[in-house]
């Protein structure tokens, strides 16, 4: 049964609509706006090529499985992923799936110098790292190699670049950069009714084209619909999950404090259980 999707541009949070922004030959020129807006100035892609998925290496009887697996003109190498859910191993699992670009690089021949090309993953993600790893207000991380001692990056070939996009909270008016920009497109766009006044710029023009629902074909309309299901699913299971945890752990607090002697009003106030249930412990 199709769904009532009442929003005007598709959710970018979905796997469809990542890759539709982000994963076609069709609109590789968002891909290059948004890398170049990310490393601010330090890159100048002016072209990409989408790789084949099948080149990546195999472990076990699973195939590393990107969104995104690009190339430069300068052969530089570029992994880009959203990430909705936060894992227990996400880190380990980033820099495990960086080392099948690396990899794909060597060379059969006696003659190879090990001259490696720039790896750079990128994640884009629906989630904030746990532990207060990071201020409130520090969203773009860019990790590289360093030696502790003196501080310096080590190797400057291979790049980790992760965006906690729940922190982004800039306004349109707040805007400056196209780094901003980008950031506030991800953020925002299956929020927004119309084009704002401060993404004039071409790209966006193109962009907020292709995020329209209502240009979609039937095919395209069905799979964003599974999509979005695929992303409300996994949200809800962890919204669930929250709930359960936070019940759990207010029932076993109400119960501390009940055998502690509190009384069953301030016991009630702090946990957010009724009367009846702290009575029934």
């Amino acid at each position: 049964m199709a769904q009532d999707i009442k929003e005007r541009y598709i959710n970018p949070y979905t796997d469809f609509g990542f890759k539709k922004l982000f994963g076609t030959e069709m609109n590789k020129d968002l891909l290059i706006s948004f890398l170049n807006a990310l490393f601010m100035g330090h890159q100048n892609i002016k072209d990409i090529s989408y790789l084949p998925m099948e080149r990546l290496g195999i472990y076990g009887n699973r195939r590393a499985i990107f969104d995104v697996y690009c190339e430069d003109e300068n052969g530089s190498k570029f992994i880009v992923e959203m990430q909705n859910v936060s894992q227990q191993y996400y880190k380990d699992r980033s820099v495990f799936y960086s080392t099948f670009p690396i990899q794909d690089q060597g060379n059969v021949g006696d003659d190879w110098d090990f001259n490696l090309k720039e790896v750079y993953t990128i994640g884009v993600l629906n989630f904030v790292f746990k532990d207060d790893e990071y201020s409130k207000d520090c969203y773009h991380h860019e990790v590289k190699l360093m030696d502790t001692a003196t501080k310096k990056v080590f190797f400057d070939k291979l790049t980790y670049i992760y965006l906690e996009m729940p922190k982004f909270n800039k306004t349109e008016d707040e805007l400056e950069t196209m780094f901003d920009k980008w950031l506030f497109v991800l953020r925002n766009l299956s929020r927004l009714f119309e084009r704002p006044k401060a993404l004039q710029e071409r790209v966006f023009t193109k962009l907020f084209e292709q995020a329209e629902i209502a240009r979609f074909s039937p095919e395209e309309r069905r799979g964003y619909e599974d999509s979005v299901k695929a992303y409300r699913d996994i949200n809800n299971a962890i919204n669930t999950a929250k709930k359960e945890a936070k019940a759990e752990a207010n029932v076993e607090a109400a119960s501390k404090m009940k055998s502690d002697g509190m009384p069953t009003e301030l016991i009630s106030k702090y946990t957010g259980l009724s009367i009846e249930e702290i009575e029934a412990l």
